[in-house]
C-alpha cells in the first residue's frame, strides 16, 4: 500500500494493522488462545498524530486506531463465541507519544517544549475516537513517563465521554524508569497516582521499564495507596546487550508470584519481551491466589502531588497539631520583589524565590500572577 513512501517507515509497527492485518490478527489470537488472556491491548501504542509524524503518516492516525481496534474486536468476539463463559475484552492502548509536555528537549534551555498540552489533548482525542469506533471496551493510557502527557490523555478521555454520553472504563499505567522508583518527569508512584486520581480510573498500575523483581518495592507502596483496582504488566526482565529479553515464561511467572502472594494485584500481564507462552505461565501461576481487596471507602482527603505526594491531613507541626505551611511570596499581590521579576519576565530568579520558600519549610507554594498590567495567562 505504501511502496514509494517518502521516508523510512521501519519501526512503525502500528502501520502493520493496515498493511498486514492478517499478521496482527494472528498475534491477537495467539494471546487469547495460547496465553488465555482475558484482555488484549490494541496495536496502537504510537497511533497518534504526534508519534506518526516521525513517519509522515499523521493523516492515517484515525485509520490506524480504528483498524487495530476492529481487528481485536473481531478476534475477541470469535474466541468468546467458542466459550461464552469467558468473555474477552479489547483494551484501546494509548501510548505516551515520543514527546514530553513537562520536560525540555534542550539541555541549554529548560523552558523549551516540543509539544504543548492542547496539542496532546487533540492528538489523544482523535486516537480515542478511532479506538471506540473500532470497538474497544476499555481505554488505557499506558507506559506514562511524563505525568503531564497522562493528564492530557485523561482530559481527552473525559471530554470524549462527556460529549458522546458513553460510559467506558479507564485504566492508567505509569512507568518508573529505574530503581529510583520515579517516572522520567521525577514523580514517585504515589505522586503519579495522586496526579491522575481525579479522572476516576477503574484500574491503575505500572508497566514496562523494569522486570517484575525490580518492581516489587514500588508495587507494594502503590498497592497501599491506590483506591481503585491495581495492575502490573512488567517486562520479561531487563533488556540484554542486544535489546532482547532473556526471562523464560517460568522465570517471569515466578518473578510475579510475590505480587500474588501479598495480594497486591487485581490484574496482571506482560509488556516488552513477553510472548503468549509468558502470559500463559503468569496466568497459571496466579490462578490459586485471591485478587487484591479494594480498600474501604474513607473520609475525603486533600491529596496533593509534586515530585512526592502530600496528604494534607498527615502534615503536623512541632506540637503534633494539623498544620500546612503555604509559601505566599510567589504572589504578585503579596510581594513587590516577585511582582517586579514577573513584570520583567525574569522567571529564573522568580523560581529562586519559590525554591527558597520550600527550603524554609513550605509544603505548598501559592503562585498568583493576576495583575491588570500583566498577561497572566502567558506568565503562568
Amino acid at each position: 500500500r505504501f511502496p514509494n513512501w517518502p521516508c523510512n517507515v521501519k519501526g512503525n509497527n502500528d502501520m502493520l494493522s493496515i498493511t498486514r492485518p492478517d499478521v496482527i490478527q494472528g498475534i491477537y489470537k495467539q494471546y487469547l488462545e495460547v496465553g488465555g488472556s482475558d484482555l488484549i491491548g490494541t496495536n496502537t501504542f504510537s497511533s497518534t498524530t504526534i508519534a506518526q509524524a516521525d513517519y509522515e503518516m499523521e493523516a492515517y492516525a484515525y485509520e490506524l486506531n480504528y483498524e487495530s481496534a476492529r481487528l481485536a474486536r473481531e478476534v475477541c468476539d470469535e474466541v468468546t463465541a467458542k466459550d461464552p463463559t469467558k468473555p474477552r475484552f479489547v483494551v484501546g492502548a494509548m501510548g505516551p507519544t515520543n514527546r514530553t509536555g513537562s520536560i525540555s528537549p534542550s539541555v541549554e534551555d529548560p523552558s523549551v517544549r516540543n509539544v504543548d498540552f492542547d496539542e496532546l489533548v487533540e492528538a489523544y482525542f482523535e486516537q480515542i475516537v478511532g479506538l471506540v469506533d473500532g470497538g474497544c471496551d476499555i481505554l488505557m493510557v499506558e507506559t506514562i513517563f511524563d505525568t503531564l502527557n497522562a493528564k492530557a490523555a485523561v482530559y481527552a478521555v473525559g471530554e470524549f465521554l462527556e460529549i458522546t454520553g458513553i460510559d467506558m472504563p479507564l485504566f492508567v499505567s505509569g512507568t518508573l524508569v529505574d530503581q529510583s522508583g520515579r517516572t522520567l518527569s521525577g514523580q514517585t508512584g504515589e505522586a503519579f497516582y495522586a496526579s491522575i486520581r481525579h479522572s476516576k480510573p477503574m484500574c491503575v498500575g505500572l508497566n514496562c521499564a523494569l522486570g517484575a523483581e525490580h518492581m516489587v518495592p514500588f508495587v507494594e507502596r502503590l498497592a497501599k495507596c491506590v483506591e481503585c483496582f491495581m495492575h502490573v504488566y512488567s517486562n520479561a526482565g531487563l533488556p540484554n546487550a542486544m535489546g532482547g529479553y532473556d526471562e523464560t515464561p517460568s522465570d517471569m511467572a515466578e518473578g510475579n508470584r510475590v505480587f500474588f502472594e501479598n495480594g497486591w494485584l487485581n490484574m496482571v500481564g506482560g509488556c516488552c519481551g513477553s510472548t503468549p507462552e509468558h502470559i500463559k505461565a503468569i496466568r497459571e501461576a496466579s490462578e490459586s491466589y485471591k485478587p487484591r481487596k479494594l480498600p474501604d471507602v474513607g473520609r475525603p482527603k486533600m491529596w496533593l502531588s509534586g515530585l512526592e505526594d502530600l496528604v494534607v491531613d498527615d502534615v503536623h507541626n512541632h506540637l503534633g497539631l494539623p498544620f500546612l505551611n503555604v509559601g505566599e511570596r510567589c504572589n504578585i499581590a503579596g510581594s513587590i520583589r516577585f511582582k517586579k521579576l514577573m513584570m520583567a519576565g525574569d522567571y529564573a530568579t522568580a523560581m529562586d524565590i519559590a525554591k527558597h520558600q520550600v527550603e524554609d519549610g513550605a509544603h505548598v507554594i501559592d503562585i498568583n500572577v493576576d495583575d491588570g498590567m500583566l498577561d497572566g495567562l502567558a506568565a503562568m
